[in-house]
């Protein structure tokens, strides 16, 4: 994820540089403490905006949920400090939110103290940033990559393709509205299964697996099953999948 307030510039002109400096550390608390609540990783600041990780250094299954869920909320966060604070000082604040999923290497550790930091190569953050320029004023604007993963939990404006500066290929874009009435449980929410309105696919092997384990059990041989795999590849949705199969019977 990027984002950045928009219009500082602007409001340099304006405000003496103490009363600035205030209101930029007002945003990055409100960003920062949005961030946390789904256990994002802010990797650096950048003058009035941050790079976010989702997914390292700790990783869940539910990523770029958490991600999108986290943009909606700084969008929330910065109208919560237009009342408190920017009302005040004359100033109208507002954020652009840029969000892409997909393979990146995390490597070594460069800079030195405050600006230390892991360097991550590959093109999901430079698509991130490209698609935060993208956004209007609080705007949520994601990749495919990412829309395809949530869909369902989130309502979408298609932006169509977009030709991005310093990538090979034009990109689809899309405007996250808002969150759909069907999502289970937010990230900070109980820990009980969130329905999940995604289909199930390419997992009939497995599920028939758990199946024949599950039968094989009700007539006395008790079973074990270990499911694994790295996150986001769907093991929540198909024990979620072996709960929809046997709901009415009595375990």
């Amino acid at each position: 994820m990027f984002c950045d307030l928009v219009g500082s510039t602007a409001l340099s002109t304006r405000l003496d540089p103490e009363e600035l400096q205030d209101l930029i550390r007002a945003f990055q608390d409100r960003c920062a403490g949005a961030i946390s609540r789904f256990d994002g990783y802010i990797a650096r600041y950048m003058g009035d905006g941050m790079l976010v990780y989702f997914g390292f250094p700790r990783a869940h299954e539910d990523d770029p949920e958490r991600a999108v869920r986290a943009g909606l909320d700084l969008v929330s966060a910065v109208a919560e400090l237009n009342r408190d604070d920017g009302a005040r000082r004359g100033a109208e604040l507002a954020v652009r939110v840029g969000i892409a999923t997909g393979t990146v290497v995390v490597g070594d550790i460069v800079g030195e103290g405050a600006a230390a930091e892991s360097t991550v190569v590959g093109e999901t953050p430079n698509l991130a940033a490209r698609l935060q320029g993208v956004a209007q004023p609080n705007q949520v604007v994601v990749s495919s990559s990412t829309r395809d993963l949530v869909a369902g939990r989130f309502e979408f404006e298609d932006l169509g393709v977009q030709k991005l500066k310093g990538l090979s290929e034009s990109a689809k874009a899309w405007h996250v509205l808002s969150e759909t009435d069907r999502h289970g449980p937010r990230a900070t929410d109980s820990a009980e299964p969130a329905e999940n309105v995604m289909p199930l696919i390419g997992r009939q092997e497995e599920l028939g697996l758990l199946l024949r384990a599950w039968e094989t059990s009700k007539e006395g041989r008790g079973q074990a099953v270990l499911v694994n795999g790295e996150p986001g590849i769907g093991k929540s949705r198909l024990l979620d999948a072996l709960r929809e199969r046997v709901r009415d019977e009595d375990y």
